[in-house]
């Protein structure tokens, strides 16, 4: 059982379907892809909610077994979704945002970004840094709920 390669997918949680998607990365390494995908199933159904991508580190054997990391989702998806917006601006600009969030919010994503296996070692502070640069290359920008915005959340 010698290392073949590492393989990145990006796979919807709990929602694996064996396709041409998953059928391309994993086909040349002989990894029997529903296999894959009953197993990613089962070990994505609780980490998040179902549909929500993740990324997935699998790394392929030559005896055509497997091993996989379960990541946290790509934190555009974490950032839109915490502002309540379906889809990004087509062209963000840096004079009008499209859409805002709160510190709070970025605190959340930044410890479950932290989490994943290559962050674990970084301060929060810097990943929350990182989180608030991502937000504004999309048009989002971070600031307090004012009055208006909590009272318009609360009904």
């Amino acid at each position: 059982m010698s290392f073949l390669r590492h393989v990145k997918l990006r796979v919807p949680s709990g929602a694996a379907r064996p396709g041409p998607a998953i059928g391309q990365a994993l086909g040349p390494l002989g990894i029997n892809m529903a296999e894959f995908c009953k197993q990613f199933n089962e070990a994505s159904e609780n980490l998040y909610e179902k549909g929500t991508p993740v990324g997935v580190k699998l790394s392929a054997f030559s005896d055509r077994t497997f091993k996989f990391d379960v990541r946290s989702p790509p934190t555009s998806y974490l950032i839109l979704k915490a502002a309540g917006m379906e889809k990004g601006p087509a062209q963000p600009s840096p004079e009008r945002a499209s859409g805002y969030i709160t510190p709070e919010a970025v605190y959340e994503i930044a410890k479950m970004k932290q989490k994943d296996e290559m962050r674990w070692h970084l301060p929060l502070e810097g990943v929350a840094r990182s989180v608030v640069g991502t937000a504004r290359s999309m048009g989002v920008r971070v600031r307090e709920a004012q009055d208006g915005d909590a009272e318009e959340k609360q009904e």
